[in-house]
């Protein structure tokens, strides 16, 4: 009897110490997470354009409730969440106007930059507007510049971000491929024109992941997600041409940025 009282004893002791432990382990993950301070940076596919649920106070920077970079906020909590990518960012306009909130303290930052400054806007308004020729040179021109300058310009971004937030983790999110191939479209741009630019938005996902882990950031690959979503898939999360709202065209719609970009920030962040 004395022996089975000890026992008992003894495992109750033993549950009670793991069960301290266990709840100081899951109390300490739960603060950790609350602790967290998030700047989300960069351009209109982190502001949101195209999700509609615009920020009136953001003007034409475009952030939307619907981004992901408010989902993840909303979802996690975190103690501080700055939001200052804008519709239209190029490298520069990171650097010399969206890094305010970026200090010592800031262990979470999420940006995409580059297609701008790699002309995204021109060579979609091009492939549109003019001939398959036409539009396959100016994508050559673009893939020129990515190999050419663009890995100079996210240098500077990155660095900048690492002298201000050292200890921060950086999470930098790519663009998906806007067609389905072979998908339902039967009229627009044609099938050469879509294949290139779908080859040009992996080129760019290529040059900036490989900048992205240079600077040992990571890289979030968001093809996979939008796969099967892209315009002419028949569920498409991208907007194609708008004439009633250009600037919405080729941008992720609200199930774009909650199925598409917020999964791959969750998995990175």
């Amino acid at each position: 009897m004395k022996m089975s009282r000890l026992v008992a004893f003894s495992s109750s002791l033993l549950l009670g110490t793991v069960l301290a432990l266990t709840g100081a382990g899951v109390a300490n993950a739960e603060d950790s997470a609350a602790a967290v301070d998030y700047v989300a940076l960069g351009d209109s596919y982190s502001s949101g354009v195209g999700a509609g649920s615009y920020d009136s106070a953001s003007g034409n920077c475009k952030r939307s409730t619907r981004a992901y970079p408010v989902l993840w906020a909303a979802a996690n909590a975190p103690a501080s969440f700055s939001f200052t990518a804008c519709s239209g960012a190029r490298t520069a306009d990171v650097t010399a106007g969206q890094l305010g909130p970026v200090n010592s303290s800031t262990d979470l930052v999420s940006i995409s930059i580059g297609g701008n400054d790699a002309g995204f806007a021109d060579v979609m308004t091009t492939c549109v507007l003019q001939s398959e020729s036409t539009c396959l040179s100016r994508i050559a021109t673009a893939r020129s510049f990515v190999d050419s300058t663009l890995p100079g310009r996210l240098d500077s971004v990155y660095s900048a971000i690492s002298a201000k937030a050292p200890a921060a983790r950086v999470v930098v999110l790519g663009y998906p491929r806007f067609y389905k191939l072979g998908g339902s479209c039967l009229a627009g741009l044609s099938e050469n024109e879509r294949a290139a630019i779908n080859s040009a938005a992996d080129y760019l996902n290529a040059a900036t992941a490989k900048r992205a882990a240079d600077h040992g950031f990571t890289f979030g690959d968001v093809t996979s997600t939008f796969t099967n979503h892209e315009i002419c898939s028949g569920s498409a999360w991208l907007h194609s041409v708008n004439w009633l709202n250009i600037g919405e065209s080729y941008h992720p719609t609200a199930a774009g940025q909650s199925g598409g970009y917020l999964p791959v920030f969750n998995s990175a962040a």
